[in-house]
């Protein structure tokens, strides 16, 4: 695309790497270049915590309101009674209303470390779609919304029609959820003057929904702008570690964990993420993303401090990277290494080493343990582990022991008192 932005905003979605498409990006870009332009991206609450691949989002928020515009933060606490089936196998499965509103809490914390909430014109909102999805009345709704929608043209979007193709049941209630996400882009237009919705290409039927809804009804120009959906280097989704998901809440992963998270970036990724995911100039992520050899892992600890300092905050990003010398370099413990607490009941005899390995989420299975073990990546308080036998009793433990799978990650195994 040769289109060249007069907005910073587009300007910095453009070189970094942040635009899949955008439903019309002249218009757009004025209207980012004429004055505030209050933008939302919606979050499901299905989780505690928001994961990594809803960080590229956050990001885009947080640059918004850096070039002088105000982030909306929707939450869902409406749909995610509904379930949103885009390019998913099967049904969400649905939540209480008191579930819904924990993870909604929950979430909430991340936010602040990316954008400031307040009254002012730049500030940032957050809004939950239940405001007006819970009192909806559905024959009102059915003949004043309904009646815009085309059966035939919602399933011709490529996340309704790949669940069809598959002859996989896609319910009349998921069915719903595109009508309830282009709902929500009318009223915050209507509500909060929101002229932008943002999200992930897999999104791009959705916003295109409520774009036409709101010109329908309410007869104004608003805009849709998408990222692409991010996958490693290696083809694998962007969010997901070898213990499972990379989750942005403290107390569901620890800095460290967080930190070593992104020091794992393969080579070919580093100088993308560095646009992506930091604020460093886009000539220095170029640079250090092009390193070789020794000199590329110095970037990927920069990448790693910078990525973890914006959501824990700098503190907890140097005592990370502390801790990650003090395991790798000097081949010490470390204060924050992640660990588990064994109990003497749990350990009775003895308790094998493929069990530990396991439990620690080093691993995600014996089987795999046995592998690692037979491959020579194993490690027992960082020598050799050869025998997948191997069974640890409370003695072993008056002192706890460290498990390593690989070079890059360790795990703390303590006795509980």
């Amino acid at each position: 695309m040769t289109y060249h932005p007069k907005s910073d905003f587009m300007g910095v979605m453009m070189a970094r790497g942040f635009l899949a498409d955008c439903t019309d990006y002249q218009a757009l870009d004025e209207a980012l270049n004429k004055g505030v332009v209050p933008a939302y991206i919606g979050f499901d609450a299905t989780a505690r915590s928001l994961h990594v691949g809803s960080l590229i989002q956050i990001m885009m928020l947080r640059w918004l309101q850096k070039t002088g515009h105000k982030p909306i933060t929707l939450m869902g606490g409406g749909t995610t009674k509904v379930g949103d089936p885009s390019f998913r196998a099967d049904e969400r499965p649905l939540l209480t209303p008191a579930a819904i509103d924990d993870n909604i809490a929950g979430i909430k914390r991340v936010f602040a470390s990316y954008v400031t909430y307040g009254d002012g014109p730049t500030d940032a909102l957050m809004i939950n779609n239940a405001e007006w999805l819970d009192d909806l009345n559905y024959l009102d709704f059915l003949r004043d919304i309904g009646r815009h929608f085309s059966v035939n043209r919602m399933l011709s979007f490529e996340s309704v029609k790949s669940r069809l193709d598959r002859e996989q049941s896609l319910s009349f209630l998921e069915f719903n959820y595109m009508i309830l996400q282009a709902y929500d882009f009318l009223e915050l237009n209507r509500r909060y003057g929101c002229l932008l919705q943002m999200g992930g290409s897999d999104q791009w039927g959705n916003i295109v929904n409520g774009i036409d809804l709101t010109r329908r009804v309410l007869d104004h120009e608003i805009y849709g702008l998408t990222s692409p959906l991010l996958t490693t280097s290696d083809g694998k989704k962007m969010g997901k570690s070898l213990s499972g998901a990379v989750w942005l809440n403290g107390d569901m992963l620890s800095p460290y964990e967080f930190w070593q998270f992104w020091r794992n970036t393969t080579d070919a990724d580093t100088g993308r993420f560095l646009k992506l995911y930091t604020e460093l100039p886009v000539d220095e992520c170029d640079r250090l993303g092009a390193l070789e050899g020794q000199e590329i892992n110095e970037a990927k600890i920069i990448l790693a401090n910078e990525v973890t300092a914006l959501l824990h905050g700098r503190a907890a990003a140097d005592a990370a990277a502390a801790t990650a010398r003090e395991v790798f370099e000097k081949g010490g413990i470390g204060d924050d290494l992640p660990g588990i607490d064994i109990t003497p009941a749990e350990i009775g005899e003895g308790i094998s080493v493929v069990q530990l390995f396991t439990r620690a989420g080093l691993v995600k299975s014996g089987k795999e343990a046995k592998r690692l073990i037979a491959e020579q990546g194993a490690r027992l308080n960082d020598a050799p582990l050869t025998d997948p036998g191997r069974m640890i009793t409370a003695a072993d433990l008056a002192e706890p022991i460290k498990l390593s799978a690989g070079k890059k990650r360790h795990a703390m195994i303590r006795l509980a008192s």
